[in-house]
């Protein structure tokens, strides 16, 4: 879709969105006036409002919002009359700032602040046109199945505070605590004295149900249980614990299942889109990282004109700063975050998957270059080679690769001796 400066409209609308109402600013096509009103967050409201303008306007309508997804936005994309033209959040910040160095802030002026930036500056934004329903579906799913990981370490990471109050040798007994076996251990045994009490046979029962079935492990666990000695026992402080402790395991145990879930309809809805096959067959990908890939790229191919524009989009790409004789390059703070973590997280799992990637970091690495940037500098390449497989539908070939790097004379090989199974030939 072309942008504003390119199409006509009989009207243009700037509104500031709330929880229960949205203040809206109106200017019609060719008139200097404008209309304030504010419409209540409620369906009727907002339809009687949308249907009043179309029979008014008869027209496309523009419209400047500061989300790009949202529940008035899913309202207003109901109506076709409405074309919708998201802008940045700190955009309208730092126009308001100009205006107003105080920073007073007022929910009708930043309607209006949103209508003069969309008017102003028409080449600076652009339509929001949505993705298929599919690809929306997955990139809610895999954001949705990020909050309910966040919620897994929370309690987990809680639920090991309290046992530390008064339980510390469960921690030691089992390597991992955010998983199904230790919920039920300590759902069954919530105490050092219920454990100790419980017999020998009906612990290594149980140990087996879970599938650990190593004879040297499972002694080593009875062992401690049995010299185990209880950091207190006063009831004042073992009694609260153990209901928080239970209380917590319960909460652990409906994000692990809805975890579970999320990965079965992920991974179901990911292999219903067309570029699944693009970022499935990508090394270190794997279950999880594959959907992210996939929703991170998404499929409209002419968003991003060139790779840089979604390496700066992503946070991967550095920030210049120049100022006289002074030069700074720091990383970008205003990102979407979970995207800048996909590909960083991604890159990393390629280390020991891609022949390349892992000569690549190690080369950052004796540079002086720290983890997180040697990865980060890793995800930069990684964009431009998955750019262009996205582009021309290509699937990534690792040979393919590292023939064209030969072919360059990069530096990156200069030196490395190639494996067997990697080894080129004209």
């Amino acid at each position: 879709m072309s942008p504003l400066s390119d199409q006509q409209f009989a009207a243009y609308v700037g509104i500031d969105w709330a929880d229960t109402k949205h203040d809206v600013r109106l200017q019609a096509a060719g008139d200097t006036r404008r209309e304030f009103s504010c419409v209540p967050h409620q369906v009727a409201c907002i339809d009687e409002w949308a249907k009043g303008l179309h029979q008014r306007f008869d027209g496309p309508i523009a419209v400047a919002l500061e989300l790009a997804r949202g529940p008035i936005v899913s309202a207003l994309q109901k109506y076709d009359f409405f074309v919708l033209f998201p802008v940045n959040p700190s955009i309208l910040a730092t126009y308001r700032e100009a205006f107003k160095p105080s920073r007073a802030k007022d929910d009708p002026t930043d309607a209006e602040l949103a209508l003069d930036l969309l008017l102003c500056h028409p080449e600076r934004f652009a339509p929001l046109r949505p993705q298929s329903a599919g690809m929306r579906c997955l990139m809610s799913l895999i954001e949705q199945r990020r909050e309910m990981v966040g919620d897994k370490t929370r309690f987990t990471n809680r639920l090991c505070n309290t046992l530390k109050q008064y339980y510390p040798q469960a921690l030691e007994w089992f390597e991992h605590i955010d998983t199904v076996p230790f919920c039920d251990f300590i759902t069954r045994w919530p105490t050092l004295p219920a454990v100790k009490h419980a017999h020998r046979s009906t612990l290594e029962t149980f140990f087996h149900a879970h599938n650990c079935r190593r004879p040297r492990l499972i002694e080593t666990r009875l062992e401690s249980i049995r010299s185990a000695t209880s950091l207190t026992e006063d009831p004042g402080i073992v009694s609260p614990c153990r209901l928080h402790a239970l209380a917590l395991v319960a909460q652990l145990r409906a994000a692990l299942a809805a975890i579970d879930v999320f990965d079965r309809e992920i991974a179901t809805v990911a292999r219903t889109l067309p570029d699944f096959a693009l970022f499935e067959c990508l090394p270190g990908a794997g279950p999880h990282l594959t959907p992210r890939l996939l929703a991170a790229f998404g499929e409209q191919r002419e968003r991003f004109r060139h790779a840089a524009e979604l390496q700066k989009y992503s946070g991967i790409a550095p920030v210049t700063e120049r100022s006289g004789k002074k030069c700074w390059v720091h990383w970008r703070w205003q990102s979407p975050k979970f995207l800048r973590q996909t590909f960083v997280e991604w890159a990393g799992h390629t280390i020991d998957k891609s022949f390349w990637a892992g000569a690549y970091y190690r080369q950052q690495r004796a540079k002086g270059s720290s983890y997180q940037a040697a990865v980060r500098a890793l995800a930069f390449k990684w964009i431009r080679i998955l750019y262009r497989c996205w582009q021309t539908g290509t699937r990534y070939d690792e040979s393919i690769y590292l023939n064209a790097l030969r072919k360059r004379g990069s530096p990156l090989l200069g030196s490395l001796a190639l494996p067997a199974s990697k080894r080129l030939t004209d």
